[in-house]
């Protein structure tokens, strides 16, 4: 981190890293304070407590997510299902980054911010809505070759639930192969939707075969 850069950009960006890689129960005051090499004076001159800086870093990670996350893995294909997948293949690239370590920092706050913390949780869900939002932009595109009865808000929410859950499940396997298991689930199921509404137009504009005459 440049020491040039601005005390309250620094305290965010130390706060973005140390809650990532050891968890916001995990990271105290004096770790944020050292990492940012700022004083305690500086810290509250800018947040009131370190619960702010928490909302502060979801906030960034609210405002990050299209220009970090998703225009990226749009700028791949046009295709929207293989933006669903470019999508997912970035976290893979971060999983191996970190040797399976750190897992989704969103993902780790959840689990780990206390309930009764409504604005964090607050936020948190308002992140995970807007990458639901995302793939649910791709399957939009998508909805005239799914099956009519497809539920759109569903399919996005479950493959949110596909990349926490395999990210989760690599971090406590430390390695990156249950996260591959679950995508390659993902991908199929998403090929049985586009081969069940395929398969029923066929048969739908099929031709009734009629009898020989004798």
């Amino acid at each position: 981190m440049p020491p040039t850069a601005p005390t309250r950009d620094r305290l965010i960006d130390s706060a973005r890293y140390l809650f990532w890689e050891r968890g916001y129960a995990g990271t105290s005051m004096a770790d944020l304070l050292d990492h940012a090499n700022v004083n305690s004076g500086s810290f509250y001159h800018f947040f009131e407590s370190k619960e702010a800086l928490l909302r502060e870093v979801l906030e960034g990670y609210l405002f990050a997510l299209r220009p970090m996350i998703v225009d990226p893995a749009y700028a791949k294909t046009d295709d929207p299902v293989e933006r669903i997948f470019a999508i997912l293949a970035g976290y893979r690239e971060r999983i191996l980054l970190t040797d399976s370590k750190y897992g989704c920092p969103l993902g780790r706050l959840a689990l780990e911010i206390d309930p009764e913390n409504r604005p964090a949780h607050a936020l948190i869900a308002k992140n995970f809505q807007g990458w639901i939002g995302a793939v649910r932009e791709c399957i939009e595109e998508l909805k005239p070759r799914l099956p009519r009865d497809t539920d759109l808000d569903a399919l996005a929410t479950y493959v949110l639930a596909i990349m926490e859950g395999g990210v989760m499940l690599s971090r406590s396997y430390g390695s990156v192969e249950p996260f591959d298991r679950t995508v390659t689930q993902l991908r199929q199921h998403f090929q049985l939707l586009l081969a069940s509404k395929a398969k029923k137009k066929k048969a739908q504009t099929a031709k009734p075969r009629t009898k020989r005459s004798r």
